[in-house]
């Protein structure tokens, strides 16, 4: 660190820490944060720096274009909703889609935020960007069908409404036209809110006051020019009421001279002018006073503005060695909104997808890692319930955001994971579905041969499974014949033959964990051709794990033991380290991919031959990760080293990071474990 540097540190630390210990009120509070941010920001010191990526990961993790898919992508369904919905989901949405003069002349002709979303580039390994649009395309709202399409998706999804962002700038507005074709179109019957989003326009898209492009000149006389203008919308039938009332958001109260005189103007001239009372809510991207104590009625929760976890940059293996943003773990985020108490005054609950606003900040974004449709559909559920306690008559919960694509936070259909977010946020509003207490048993077959030994050991259990049948195109035919010969009920689901058994795997897993299931049994025709004893390594798993005499004792363990995640066969969990062989950095990146710690990657256990019994919920840091599927080679006869090889070795680590547990069958079973032998007879000692 430069003297420079380090000075800069340490007067900010001063500041900071006088700032922190000095009484004030909340409300004084963040007005003086906001006014030294926006003239002093230079003084805030860089957070934590990554680490340059080993350049030789490239070249088993080829960089490629941003549009492949992912584990856990969601093709667009139809599934039923409860009727009524548990609470009204509203979606902050962005207008910023379509081309405006202002915009042209600013940013370059044609300009829409659609160029911001397409120069992004990935900053670190596992930095998903840039992120593209799946099914609506790179929209142009303009067109009104543009809009209607996502108000159907969004209807059909479970999102009650959106909460549209509207720029008025001393009578000047912006951006407008989309709300216009609203207002004037009835078949567009989504319910709308209007944010007015209060701040100057800057070029740093924070709102701050460097290099204003267009500002506010907030003044009683504007207060009512604004209500005037937006009354049409208020009027409408189809505009938002909460508790009967239109729901009116504005962002910054903190810019207004005087949010209380403001509020009241606006109720009396929206009760003389046949408005009727309305409901005024702000949001709390930077203000986070009581609400009643500026003439409001309630604050809207608006992460990830006001929860700032730790960075963990400094895990990250730069891509740009000159990437200068900060990276923050988005399940700490959620984490912490979970955890907060109930303000003594009303809050709407709010939730996020995602940010990443890389896009517009470029090799300079604020990046929420780990983020995941799965933790969100959880952080939702908890939102909801929040709301139904806190507004009995009317939940409400805002989600930042619908289609905010600059800023990583989008619930719109991509080209990564597919409808996976809307999917998540109709799940949660839906009640809990019971667990699946069926044992499944998830079999990958290259080998048709072989699939008569695996039904056989099956059947011989005596117990009643979902059987699960995942295979290559080329093996397809095979499989399906073989099938049908013995009469076997199997679900059979066909994969590109890439990820040897692992990656069809992972997708198996993730669609069975969001249907309920609890414990599979993955098996696979485990042939080992380059070794002379690959027979026998599968006998002696199958024999270990399939066995009539342990298979009760297994599953019972499982039903006694919540934190049982993980069964491997005794004698074949190996020390991690000892077997690294190809695969220590593919180790390393994983774990930083899915944000567990490394500290005991040197001691850890993981189980070889790939055959096991688990818990599903304890691979979620490994399901919730996303991988993509381009990430694994596609086979050719690769030994070690390989990105599923590392998957592998992970499997333990992801059980331990998820809060359960792996044990030995044997263990389990009560039986007692034979003497280790010197040497793994299945595998090489690494150099």
């Amino acid at each position: 660190m430069s003297p420079r540097d380090l000075a800069k540190r340490c007067l900010f630390t001063v500041l900071r820490t006088g700032f922190r210990l000095t009484p004030m009120p909340v409300a004084t509070r963040d007005r003086l944060r906001q006014r030294f941010l926006e003239r002093h920001a230079e003084l805030v010191p860089q957070g934590p720096r990554g680490r340059v990526a080993d350049a030789s990961l490239a070249a088993r993790r080829p960089r490629r274009h941003a549009a492949g898919r992912a584990i856990g992508y969601m093709p667009h369904r139809a599934a039923p909703l409860p009727t009524p919905l548990p609470a009204t989901v509203v979606a902050f949405y962005l207008p910023q889609f379509h081309p405006i003069p202002e915009n042209d002349a600013w940013w370059g002709a044609g300009f829409t935020e659609w160029h911001n979303v397409t120069r992004a580039l990935p900053q670190f390994e596992g930095h998903s960007q840039p992120r593209l649009p799946g099914e609506l395309g790179f929209y142009d709202l303009r067109l009104p069908d543009a809009m209607r399409r996502q108000m159907q998706l969004a209807r059909e999804y479970g999102i009650g409404a959106f909460c549209s962002y509207f720029y008025w700038f001393a009578g000047k507005t912006l951006l407008e036209q989309p709300l216009r074709q609203w207002l004037a179109d009835p078949s567009l019957d989504l319910p709308l809110c209007l944010c007015w989003a209060n701040e100057n326009w800057s070029r740093r898209w924070d709102g701050r006051a460097d290099d204003i492009l267009i500002g506010q000149q907030h003044s009683a006389d504007d207060d009512l020019a604004f209500i005037e203008y937006i009354a049409p919308y208020l009027a409408d039938p189809r505009y938002l009421r909460v508790d009967g009332r239109p729901l009116l958001l504005i962002y910054r109260p903190g810019l207004l001279p005087e949010p209380r005189e403001t509020a009241t103007r606006w109720r009396e001239w929206c009760r003389s002018h046949g408005i009727g009372e309305i409901r005024l809510a702000y949001v709390q991207s930077f203000d986070r006073v009581d609400p009643r104590d500026i003439g409001f009625d309630a604050a809207i929760e608006f992460p990830p503005n006001n929860i700032t976890p730790s960075p963990i940059t400094a895990r990250q293996h730069l891509l740009n060695p000159d990437y200068s943003g900060d990276v923050h773990d988005w399940r700490e985020l959620a984490r912490q909104s979970v955890a907060q108490a109930d303000p003594a005054y009303p809050r709407y609950p709010g939730v996020n997808p995602g940010w990443d606003n890389e896009p517009r900040r470029s090799g300079r974004g604020r990046v929420f890692a780990h983020a995941s449709p799965r933790g969100y559909r959880d952080w939702l559920r908890h939102a909801i319930g929040t709301a139904q306690r806190r507004f009995p008559t009317q939940p409400v919960v805002f989600v930042n955001a619908w289609n905010e694509w600059a800023e990583g936070a989008v619930l719109e259909p991509d080209t990564r994971l597919g409808h996976a977010w809307l999917d998540a946020t109709r799940t949660a509003l839906c009640p809990v579905p019971a667990t699946d207490t069926r044992p499944c048993a998830v079999l990958h077959i290259w080998y048709p041969d072989l699939l008569d030994e695996l039904v056989a050991a099956l059947r011989t259990s005596h117990v009643d499974w979902r059987i699960v049948i995942t295979t290559a195109h080329e093996r397809e035919q095979q499989v399906r014949e073989r099938v049908a010969q013995l009469g076997l009920d199997a679900e059979i689901e066909v994969f590109e033959n890439r990820g040897r058994d692992i990656l069809p795997f992972l997708h198996v897993a993730n669609r069975l964990l969001d249907e309920g299931v609890d414990v599979v049994l993955k098996l696979h025709s485990k042939r080992s051709t380059h070794r002379q004893d690959g027979e026998v390594w599968r006998h002696e798993l199958l024999d270990k794990l399939l066995a009539p005499e342990r298979v009760g004792e297994i599953l019972q363990a499982f039903r006694a033991d919540a934190a049982l995640g993980l069964v491997g066969a005794e004698g074949h969990l190996q020390p991690l380290g000892y077997y690294w062989g190809a695969n220590r950095d593919n180790v390393a990146y994983l774990c930083t991919r899915l944000g567990i710690a490394r500290a005991d990657v040197e001691h850890d256990r993981f189980i070889a031959g790939s055959m096991f019994w688990v818990r599903l919920d304890a691979l979620r840091p490994l399901l919730d990760a996303h991988l993509d599927e381009v990430e694994f080679e596609a086979e050719a006869g690769q030994v070690d080293g390989t990105f599923a090889h590392a998957i592998e070795r992970i499997l333990t680590l992801a059980t331990s990071a998820a809060g359960f547990k792996t044990a030995d069958a044997a263990s389990v079973c009560g039986l007692p474990l034979e003497p280790s032998s010197a040497s793994y007879p299945y595998a090489r000692r690494s150099s």
